[in-house]
């Protein structure tokens, strides 16, 4: 992701404003840094919530498992999908999304045709990156700071295993590319794949709780990393339901300021979840973007006592202790993992009781095993319907985030909206709407007003304040009427658990 880099032009755009498109971006600048390569700085004041750029991908695939759920133009999950009558592989949510399709999707519909099937993800996001090369050329396309040729590919720092991978995979394009197309010289194409290994960028669904798929976004891979970044990225699935079409807006992904930023200000965004000592974020980032990392966090280890917290005070714990509580805590997370995987939740809680029976009297409140366990247990309790006990496990674990995370960070702010959901499921009224107000102004910021998510927050945030006056007004009457309102509907179950850890900025090849 950083190497030599060539100093290119401007962008304008409207600050702030969520449809923009990439021709009216507003004064970013490329620059140029020796030993640290080229990255993106404002050339204008943001402010914490304004759209820095928006850019639609320049290329996008869904998931292989997903293929037949999700819409393969606006990347939406939704119930009934209409499926591409020549292929029977593509799927749409209606005659819009397949008809902005057809430009990326008629070569492809012909090659799976004539081979007989589609190939797996990677390959198809090759493919697609290829045409429109051929269609467009290599250059600097409309929009586009940085053109697809000049991405980073780190082919070079390839171990024996990657370089195994990257053969299958040239030899499968090989297969799949169709004979009337271009033809690409081998080390072309080992080239797009390395810029898709490292600079595939993760797609969600609507709601932003699922990866979807994955794309290529080109002036995105030109913001650098921060482990405490004034940016973040947010994957918007653009809206088709306006009735005229020249209201539809696009699939983009949207650089967000987290606070204020200077004019010549460095913008910058973390590929990695920052709850990890600064020395497990460094290798992670060494191992799958290639670089050292050296921001301040890393070099002086900002906030690694947080995370390495134990009890202090008399009862203070050995080394030893300390020691054997992590390795306990470690062992346990794997066992909880395969439970998970399984579906397994009762034996999940099981695990996360004896393990923070454990960890309780040694760890300190912000140690990150200690919340990992919390988290997890939480979040399947919710889902179990064991919402007062999954309430006190919620509310430590937002606690220890509070003092690790960035403020404006978009983990935080759902997990904030996680713990609130459970509160007011466990009829804690007060504690519940005050994160979900405290999730929603992180959201308003990171996600911003229009997204699904957002929108979904306000809701509950109405609603949970209404009820909330009910209850400080007469706490006997509120509760009959909760338990009134519960009997009459259908209970609502929380989402099933996944079993994926939060995913860095970037796509990683399975």
């Amino acid at each position: 992701r950083q190497g030599t880099w060539l100093t290119v032009g401007h962008l304008r755009c409207k600050p702030g404003f969520p449809d923009m498109t990439p021709g009216e971006m507003e004064m970013v600048e490329v620059f140029t840094l020796e030993g640290k390569g080229r990255g993106l700085k404002a050339a204008k004041e943001f402010w914490a919530g304004d759209v820095i750029f928006a850019e639609p991908a320049y290329a996008a695939v869904v998931f292989d498992s997903l293929t037949h759920l999700v819409c393969h133009t606006c990347f939406k999950r939704q119930e009934k999908l209409h499926r591409c009558g020549q292929c029977k592989f593509a799927h749409y949510c209606d005659r819009t999304c397949q008809k902005d399709a057809w430009l990326n999707h008629k070569h492809e519909c012909s090659a799976i045709k004539a081979h007989g099937k589609a190939p797996n993800e990677n390959i198809r996001l090759a493919a697609r990156i290829m045409w429109r090369i051929e269609r467009e050329g290599g250059g600097l396309t409309e929009g586009c700071l940085v053109s697809i040729d000049d991405l980073q590919n780190h082919v070079e720092n390839f171990g024996e295993e990657e370089k195994k991978e990257l053969r299958a995979d040239v030899e499968s394009f090989l297969n799949f590319w169709p004979p009337p197309s271009q033809q690409f010289g081998m080390q072309y194409i080992s080239h797009i794949f390395g810029v898709i290994n490292c600079n595939g960028f993760t797609l969600s669904d609507q709601r932003g709780l699922q990866a979807v798929g994955v794309g290529v976004f080109p002036n995105l891979c030109l913001v650098n990393h921060d482990c405490w970044p004034n940016c973040t990225v947010i994957f918007n699935n653009g809206n088709h339901e306006a009735v005229r079409s020249m209201f539809h807006t696009q699939m983009r992904i949207e650089l967000r300021a987290l606070g204020k930023i200077s004019p010549g200000e460095e913008l910058t965004v973390s590929y990695v979840d920052f709850l990890n000592v600064s020395e497990e974020r460094r290798q992670q980032l060494q191992k799958q973007y290639y670089f050292d990392c050296t921001c301040e966090h890393c070099q002086k280890g900002i906030k690694d006592d947080l995370m390495l917290a134990v009890k202090e005070g008399e009862n203070k714990p050995s080394q030893d202790v300390v020691k054997e509580v992590l390795q306990f805590s470690k062992d346990t997370l794997e066992k909880i993992n395969k439970a998970r995987s399984e579906g397994v939740y009762h034996e999940v809680v099981k695990l996360c009781r004896e393990c923070l029976k454990k960890q309780e009297p040694v760890l300190g409140d912000t140690n990150i095993y200690l919340l990992r366990i919390l988290s997890i247990a939480s979040e399947v309790l919710s889902y179990l319907q064991m919402f007062e006990e999954a309430s006190g496990y919620a509310k430590r674990m937002v606690d220890g985030y509070m003092k690790i995370y960035h403020p404006n960070n978009a983990q935080l702010g759902m997990a904030v909206m996680r713990a609130g959901v459970t509160h007011w499921h466990a009829s804690l009224i007060e504690a519940g709407h005050g994160m979900i107000c405290k999730a929603y102004a992180i959201l308003l910021v990171t996600h911003g007003p229009t997204h699904p998510i957002t929108k979904d927050l306000e809701v509950m945030r109405v609603q949970s304040e209404m009820e909330l006056r009910m209850f400080q007004q007469n706490e006997f009457m509120y509760y009959k009427m909760r338990e009134a309102a519960l009997k009459n509907q259908k209970i609502q179950v929380m989402s099933e658990p996944t079993n994926e850890a939060p995913s860095g900025l970037f796509h990683t090849k399975q």
